[in-house]
C-alpha cells in the first residue's frame, strides 16, 4: 500500500488516525437509534461500511484514501457503539450483559482468525494488489448482511415478524417491568423502566445524562480499558517474530489468546447477569490484566521478547480486558433511568473511551529498539484506574440505593418505587 499509494512519512499512521478522528466526533448518531427504524438505520450503516471498506481498494493516492478512512469511521461510529442501546430495548437490565457480551465477543473471535484470513488472501493470485484484494473481500459481505438485516431485524420488542401477537404483547411488556434485587416487580413505568411508549429523543433526558457522574466515571472506565485492548495487536507480533516463528506461524499463535477472552467473555458475562453484579466482575479481570502488563512491564527483554513468557502473558491480558469492555457497556446502561438518558451515556462513554486506542497505539517506540516496557506500563497503570474505577462507581452506586432505601420509608411506602441500581 506504501508504494502503490506513494506513502512517506507519517502518512500512514494519518490514515489510521483518521478513522478514529471521525470515529469520535460522530458518536452522538448512538442517538438515532431512538430516531430511526432499526431495521432501516441498521441496514443503512452496514451496507455503507461495507461499500466504503470495499472502496478503499480503488484509492489512488493518500488523499482519497484518507478521504475513505474518515468515511468509514462515520459509519462504524453509526452502527458499532449503539448495538448494546439497541439490545436494551430487548431485555431486562439483568438480562443485558450476556446479550452484550455476545455481541462484543465477536471482536476476540473475528481477531482470532483475522490475521490468518488476510495472510491466505493477500496469497492468492491477482492482478490486482494483494492489499487491494484483502479490502474488497473484508468489505463486501457486509454489502449482503445489509439486505437480511433489512427484512429481519425488528424495529421493538412488539414487532417481531417471528413472534404471534400475544408473544409479541408479551415481549413488550415484560421489558416495561424490572425486578428489585429480591427478585420482586417493583414498578411499571414505560419512561423509568428503559422503554419509552413515545420514540424519539427527551433532550431534558439527554442533558441530565451529560450532567451525571455515573457517565463519566464509565467513560473514563472505558478509556483506560481501550488503551490496553489497542496495544495488544501492535505487542503481540513483535513478541512471535522475536522467538523466530514464520509469519504464518505467527499468525496461527495469535489466535489462541483472542479465543480464549471469547469464551472468558460469554462466561463472564453470564454470571455477572446471574448474580446481579458487574463491578465485583470488572475489578477481578482488570486486575488480572493490570498484573499480565506489569510483567511485561518489570522483567527483563531478554525473558518477555524470546520465550514463552512473554507470550503466556498474553493470556490473562486478552481475557481481562475483553472481559472487562464487555461489561462496563451494559453497565453504563443498567443505571440511567431513561432510554434517552442511556442514549446520552453511550455517547459519552464513545466519545471519551474511543480516545483510548489514540494512546494505546503510541506509547510503544517505533525507532527498532523493542524496548516495550514504557507501552507495558502505561497499560498496566490504565488497567488498574479501571479496577479503581469500579470501586469507586460500586460505592456511590450502593449510597445512592441506600438514599432511595431512605426516602422511601419516609415515605411510608407511599411515593412511587425507584430503580435501584445495579452494582
Amino acid at each position: 500500500m506504501e508504494e502503490d499509494l506513494n506513502l512517506t512519512g507519517d502518512q500512514y499512521e494519518w490514515l489510521l488516525t483518521s478513522f478514529y478522528i471521525t470515529y469520535i466526533t460522530f458518536e452522538w448518531l448512538t442517538l438515532l437509534w431512538r430516531i430511526v427504524p432499526a431495521h432501516k438505520y441498521i441496514a443503512f450503516c452496514v451496507a455503507g461500511w461495507g461499500l466504503v471498506a470495499s472502496l478503499q481498494a480503488l484509492a489512488w493516492n493518500w488523499g482519497s484514501m484518507m478521504f475513505l478512512r474518515a468515511l468509514l469511521g462515520i459509519f462504524e461510529a453509526a452502527y458499532g457503539p449503539g448495538v448494546p442501546f439497541y439490545l436494551s430495548f430487548f431485555y431486562r437490565r439483568e438480562e443485558l450483559a450476556l446479550r452484550a457480551g455476545l455481541f462484543i465477543s465477536a471482536a476476540p473471535l473475528a481477531t482470532a482468525y483475522a490475521g490468518t484470513l488476510a495472510y491466505l488472501i493477500t496469497s492468492i493470485p491477482s492482478p490486482l494488489a494483494p492489499w487491494r484484494v484483502l479490502l474488497i473481500t473484508e468489505g463486501f459481505p457486509s454489502l449482503i448482511v445489509a439486505v437480511v438485516a433489512w427484512y429481519w431485524i425488528p424495529d421493538s420488542p412488539g414487532e417481531q415478524r417471528w413472534l404471534g401477537r400475544r408473544e409479541r404483547e408479551i415481549a413488550r411488556r415484560r421489558v416495561m417491568v424490572v425486578k428489585d434485587d429480591e427478585g420482586d416487580e417493583d414498578w411499571d413505568d414505560g419512561e423509568t423502566a428503559g422503554l419509552e411508549e413515545k420514540w424519539g429523543i427527551r433532550w431534558g433526558e439527554v442533558w441530565r445524562a451529560l450532567g451525571d457522574a455515573k457517565s463519566w466515571v464509565t467513560a473514563l472506565m472505558f478509556f483506560s480499558c481501550n488503551v490496553g485492548f489497542s496495544s495488544l495487536p501492535v505487542y503481540l507480533p513483535t513478541i512471535l517474530n522475536d522467538m523466530g516463528y514464520t509469519r504464518l506461524q505467527s499468525q496461527a499463535l495469535s489466535a489462541p489468546p483472542y479465543l480464549l477472552a471469547f469464551l472468558s467473555v460469554i462466561l463472564t458475562t453470564y454470571l455477572s447477569d446471574r448474580h446481579r453484579s458487574r463491578s465485583i466482575f470488572i475489578i477481578i479481570h482488570a486486575l488480572i490484566a493490570f498484573l499480565g502488563y506489569l510483567f511485561l512491564a518489570l522483567s527483563p527483554p531478554t525473558l518477555t521478547s524470546s520465550s514463552i513468557w512473554g507470550y503466556l502473558a498474553i493470556y490473562p491480558i486478552a481475557t481481562g480486558v475483553f472481559s472487562a469492555v464487555s461489561l462496563i457497556i451494559p453497565w453504563a446502561l443498567n443505571n440511567q433511568d431513561t432510554v434517552s438518558k442511556q442514549g446520552a451515556g453511550m455517547v459519552v462513554l464513545g466519545v471519551v473511551g474511543q480516545m483510548g486506542p489514540l494512546v494505546g497505539t503510541r506509547v510503544y517506540p517505533r525507532d527498532g529498539t523493542g524496548n516495550n516496557r514504557l507501552g507495558m506500563g502505561v497499560c498496566a497503570l490504565a488497567l488498574g484506574v479501571v479496577a479503581i474505577g469500579a470501586g469507586g462507581l460500586r460505592v456511590m452506586l450502593k449510597r445512592g440505593n441506600e438514599r432511595r432505601d431512605a426516602e422511601e420509608r419516609r415515605m411510608g411506602g407511599r411515593g412511587e418505587r425507584r430503580m435501584r441500581f445495579i452494582l
